[in-house]
């Protein structure tokens, strides 16, 4: 079967194509649109679709929309209940329900050719267990844990995948969401709800829980599977911080406390969940799972001996869930996924025309990673552009500012090239079979979705990369799906003994990750970045705006 996968109601509109139980490709909407997560989760914009993910993904399979037997839309509105029956205020709910009722009909209006009677509605958070239970490696019967900030009526999901089949165990009912306690935090702090929690987990770590005991109180586990997280007082436990605000000790405490009794509750809904099944692997999703500290400590101190999470645990994720899903349904063997590098990518030929066209010098050396780990090991900054896109909000060595990780300076240096606040970490890359000597956490972790604690050792000589607590979130390397970064690191650690390299996403604050040529182009341009590694070319940043011609230039 070939079967599209939608996800557009709340967020990070994304789309994703499996053909015969396989993911073909997946893209999220911000690639294309350029707008950060593709719009904003307000009743207003739930008609927007992934118009152009999804003909991407069409046009990647070389289909049109008639050729499609289904269509998985990821939220079933015949689920919902009205926002206030789930004691949430939101009194223009109703015309987001419309929206989604009409689905069908949008959805063959922006794909010309589709059947709207093809389109099936999956429920939101069964399609959030289906991109990791079906996506996971190697996961067979396990369990599968779902949070997020809301579904139709819930904020969670506990369930088993047995063979190809999803049992739901159980899931707590709005209004109590730990993802909107987090979204909550997160406005209270001057940054962006449903954009920013990440910024919430880094500020964590410059603060002690001191207000724990007093959020315990409006969050906390129930002991059945479910917990309450709903009402708390926040500006009783510190002054909210304005936009432009520089943050206080007491921001930093607040959030190390939210920090904290996430965590627990979360270990509490995963030793319930492994009374229930007893399953050896545990697979997460849903945006909650993008908490890379809370999955290291249900890694460490949880009953599972394998936790795996969904790169898009995001709700661009269900997109590729809910066609998993209906896969499984209709008896076909879901595959999991190949890699997070599902998103568009261009030949050599069309990088080159780009160059071309855009009138800039390069030059083709005879290998673009020695070319790279030569101006890493100098200190400079490399744009690096490789291959498939990401599917996901991690850069994973396809579309990644690298740097030396050896000079501390180099953490302010990469958050003012990206225009961003600077107690926010960068990640390390590193190649698996090195990881273990330097890092200690969960591994492989190819998805930077763990935290891993810095040998001491280690700390002095890669300075750039350690957090504030002695942690870092890492990147293992596997040489035979990645070879070109492997040599990258390989000769970078040849050059200057490190065998890590600074890894962050290639685009600057506000803006989406860097997805197509023009994107890298735009990115390089206006910001002080040395090399843009595209493809087997390079782009020196005083040819780019020292010589003009657009010419290939010999080396």
């Amino acid at each position: 079967m070939r079967i599209l996968g939608i996800n557009a109601l709340f967020h990070d509109p994304a789309a994703a194509l499996v053909i015969d139980g396989r993911t073909v490709a997946a893209a999220e909407e911000e690639r294309f649109s350029r707008r950060k997560h593709g719009k904003r989760p307000v009743p207003f914009a739930a008609w927007e679709l992934p118009e152009r993910a999804a003909a991407w993904c069409l046009t990647r399979a070389g289909l049109r929309p008639r050729d499609l037997d289904a269509v998985a839309y990821s939220y079933d509105p015949r689920l919902a209940r009205p926002a206030g029956d789930m004691g949430l205020d939101d009194p223009w709910d109703p015309l987001r329900q419309t929206y989604a009722r009409e689905a069908p009909g949008f959805l063959a209006s922006a794909l010309p050719g589709l059947d709207p009677g093809i389109v099936r509605f999956v429920p939101h958070h069964m399609a959030h267990a289906a991109s990791s239970a079906f996506g996971a490696p190697d996961a067979g019967d396990s369990s599968v844990l779902v949070l997020d900030g809301r579904g139709e009526r819930a904020s969670h999901l506990a369930a088993h995948r047995t063979g190809d089949r999803l049992e739901a165990l159980h899931a707590q009912e709005l209004p109590h969401s730990l993802g909107l306690v987090y979204e909550e935090l997160t406005e209270h702090l001057g940054f962006l709800r449903s954009s920013d929690e990440f910024k919430v987990m880094a500020l964590a770590s410059h603060g002690t829980p001191r207000m724990l005991s007093e959020l315990r109180r409006y969050v906390h586990p129930t002991g059945d599977g479910g917990f309450r997280a709903t009402g708390v007082p926040w500006k009783e436990l510190c002054a909210p911080r304005g936009q432009d605000e520089p943050w206080t000790q007491g921001h930093a405490n607040v959030a190390a406390s939210a920090q904290a009794v996430l965590e627990e509750t979360l270990l509490d809904l995963v030793r319930w969940l492994h009374g229930r099944t007893h399953d050896d692997t545990l697979t997460l999703a849903g945006g909650v799972a993008l908490n890379c500290v809370a999955n290291s400590r249900i890694a460490r101190e949880g009953p599972f001996s394998r936790v795996w999470v969904q790169p898009a645990a995001g709700d661009a994720g269900t997109a590729l869930g809910g066609a998993l899903l209906l896969a499984a349904e209709e008896g076909e063997d879901p595959e999991p996924m190949p890699g997070a590098d599902l998103g568009r990518d261009w030949s050599d030929a069309e990088l080159g025309a780009w160059l071309k066209t855009a009138g800039v010098p390069f030059e083709r050396p005879a290998d673009i990673a020695a070319t790279v780990a030569r101006t890493l090991a100098a200190n400079g900054i490399v744009a690096w552009f490789q291959g498939r896109s990401e599917y996901g909000p991690r850069a994973l060595g396809h579309r990644s500012l690298l740097a030396h990780p050896g000079h501390a300076g180099n953490l302010e240096r990469l958050n003012d090239v990206k225009g961003r606040e600077q107690f926010r970490p960068v990640a390390p890359m590193v190649l698996a079979e090195r990881a273990a000597e330097i890092f200690d956490g969960p591994l492989p972790s190819p998805y930077m979705l763990f935290v891993h604690d810095v040998a001491p050792q280690w700390r002095e000589r890669i300075p750039a990369v350690v957090h504030v607590d002695g942690t870092a979130r890492i990147q293992t390397v596997d040489a035979a799906r990645e070879p070109l970064v492997a040599r990258v690191l390989g000769e970078f650690e040849r050059l200057t003994g490190l065998p890590v390299v600074v890894n962050t996403s290639l685009n600057t604050a506000g803006r989406p990750m860097v997805d197509d040529p023009r994107d890298a182009l735009e990115c390089f341009g206006s910001s002080p970045v040395d090399l843009l590694a595209i493809g087997p070319y390079a782009v020196r940043r005083p040819g780019f705006f020292g010589t003009a011609g657009g010419e290939e230039v010999a080396r």
